[in-house]
């Protein structure tokens, strides 16, 4: 019986372990499916109001109750009448506990300096974030915040205003050589570095011209200040300026002064560089890139009418030729063309003359073999037709040789070279029908005729 019972007393027990690991088996599974949650935190420090031209910091809180696979998406934010730094890529990492649980992320710093005395609205900023196990990307968005900003005394209405804990301003002047001489240059160049401002609101110093000097001013160097572990500190600005000394004797860049307000000891400072005097002396040597004086001499009142006479006489000339040769365009376009159209017509001539035929024939007799096409082409076209005979006795043996019983073609194409002039003679002096006589009674052949 003993037995029995402790056997069932064991079997209740196991039952019992079993129900209470499965339900924290069903713990489990609802904590790991629960969705992570994104909270969104901002404030600014210091809280009073800022003085204008000082920095003004927006921490923003980005808080899950996971972790975070990639960085967070932050939004850009601009305040009218502000400058605004965005957070870099540094950020502290905090741990907070909200409602019983525990949260985990990084603060990001948006430094705020505003250049106007008046208040400021900072809107709700929305933060897009994929922390661990969420199944899309998650967003949230802080609260709005207000802060104003007052004028330091000592400072007018719109004045710049240069709010730092501490501040340096430096000077350095670079002579290009020693002593300075006429043509030559020295340089000067301004550092400014403050406490606690942002680099891009610290002004530009005054580098003034100066008489006898010319200067080339040089683009700013803008950088901000660290301790070396990424965290601020201030700002610094370099600025610089190349003096050209155009004339001999004492030449002087006036002291810069700068106003700023002291936010450690709140009073208003001045700091500034003393003046640099320049004693230059004449150089024989030197000759500037471009002479005002020179060229004023050229352009005196005798050289102008000099260039008048001639260069406005040309000018009218060129412009005479152009227009004559744009309205005389069309007129020669036409003389072109009809001088064109004769030479077509005299070269067709000259290829149809009897003369041209006559100097196609000793070619031909000296070709081997020998042709006799240009002979019977002249004879047309002097309007002897192909009876060349009565012309000259001769060529009735001539033409026997080349082509009888036992022609000897050679001696044939001798006598016929032989008697050419004188068949031109007799051609020269015999006269063809006139175009107006009558049709003869017994017609050459067509193909017979010129």
């Amino acid at each position: 019986m003993n037995g029995l019972l402790e056997r069932a007393h064991n079997g209740g027990a196991a039952i019992t372990n079993r129900i209470g690991a499965l339900c924290l088996c069903l713990l489990a599974t609802t904590a790991l499916a629960a969705e992570p949650q994104l909270r969104i935190q901002a404030r600014l420090q210091p809280a009073d109001p800022v003085m204008v031209g000082g920095i003004l910091e927006l921490q923003l809180d980005v808080l899950t109750d996971s972790w975070f696979t990639d960085a967070p998406v932050l939004p850009d934010l601009k305040l009218p009448g502000a400058l605004v730094s965005p957070p870099d890529s540094r950020a502290q990492h905090i741990n907070q506990t909200l409602d019983g649980a525990a949260f985990n992320g990084m603060r990001y710093r948006y430094r705020i300096s505003p250049n106007l005395a008046q208040g400021f609205d900072i809107p709700a900023l929305t933060v897009r974030a994929r922390p661990a196990q969420a199944s899309a990307e998650l967003s949230a968005r802080s609260q709005p915040l207000h802060f104003g900003a007052v004028q330091p005394p000592g400072f007018k209405p719109g004045e710049p205003v240069l709010v730092a804990q501490g501040l340096r301003l430096t000077q350095q002047v670079i002579p290009s050589a020693t002593p300075l001489k006429v043509g030559d240059s020295l340089t000067r160049q301004l550092t400014l570095q403050a406490d606690g401002a942002l680099a891009m609101s610290l002004p530009a110093p005054a580098l003034a011209n100066v008489e006898g000097l010319s200067r080339y001013p040089k683009a700013a160097q803008v950088i901000t200040l660290d301790d070396g572990r990424g965290n601020f500190n201030g700002g610094q600005r370099i600025d610089a300026a190349t003096y050209r000394i155009d004339t001999e004797g004492r030449h002087r860049l006036p002291p810069i002064e700068l106003k700023w307000w002291d936010s450690s000891s709140q009073q208003t400072r001045t700091a500034q560089v003393p003046a640099v005097v320049i004693d230059a002396v004449a150089n024989n040597t030197y000759r500037p890139f471009f002479s005002i004086a020179e060229d004023l001499k050229e352009l005196g009142q005798q050289s102008r009418r000099h260039l008048s006479g001639r260069w406005l006489g040309l000018a009218a000339l060129l412009f005479a030729l152009s227009a004559l040769g744009y309205f005389a365009r069309p007129f020669g376009h036409r003389a072109y063309v009809a001088w064109q159209s004769r030479r077509r017509a005299r070269q067709a001539a000259w290829l149809q003359s009897a003369d041209y035929a006559w100097r196609q024939i000793p070619a031909q007799i000296a070709a081997r073999p020998a042709q006799l096409s240009a002979l019977y082409l002249w004879a047309r076209r002097r309007r002897m037709g192909l009876e060349l005979n009565p012309l000259d006795p001769r060529l009735t043996d001539v033409l026997r040789a080349c082509y009888g019983r036992e022609p000897s073609e050679d001696q044939a194409l001798r006598q016929l070279k032989q008697c050419l002039a004188a068949l031109r003679n007799l051609a020269g002096r015999s006269k063809g029908p006139a175009a107006h006589a009558l049709r003869p009674l017994n017609p050459v052949p067509e193909k017979q005729r010129p």
